[in-house]
């Protein structure tokens, strides 16, 4: 089973809100960039923070069937990416966050809505 844009998009966007990320927020990027539909922007307040919303991601998606993914940067955690297809999550630590202004290069994009509740939408069955 594969997960829609939606569901993925919430999925990455909850997950990084339940280890505690901070100023999480999605934006849909289609029309703007061919990389992705959804681009999800956290932070996290150290490199152990930000490794462990990263790692909380990643067990989601592969918790709900999805393989084909690709993490970099994790080992400095500066500025992490989960490039899962059409939805890229973008992790940082605080100070990265504010250096890149990744939100400001992407002013263009309008937020993109995320439902608070995947389990509700995915019937409780996971992979």
């Amino acid at each position: 089973m594969s997960l829609g844009l939606k569901e993925k998009a919430a999925l990455c966007y909850n997950s990084a809100l339940a280890k505690k990320a901070v100023n999480v927020m999605a934006l849909d990027v289609r029309g703007l960039t061919d990389m992705a539909d959804v681009f999800i922007i956290a932070s996290g307040t150290s490199r152990r923070h930000v490794q462990t919303i990263v790692d909380y991601i990643e067990d989601s998606l592969r918790e709900f069937g999805e393989k084909n993914y690709h993490i970099e940067g994790y080992e400095n955690a500066r500025w992490t990416l989960i490039d899962a297809g059409d939805v890229i999550v973008h992790v940082f630590q605080e100070e990265a966050r504010d250096y890149y202004r990744l939100e400001g290069l992407w002013a263009d994009a309008p937020p993109f809505e995320v439902e608070a509740e995947l389990e509700e939408t995915s019937g409780g069955a996971h992979g």
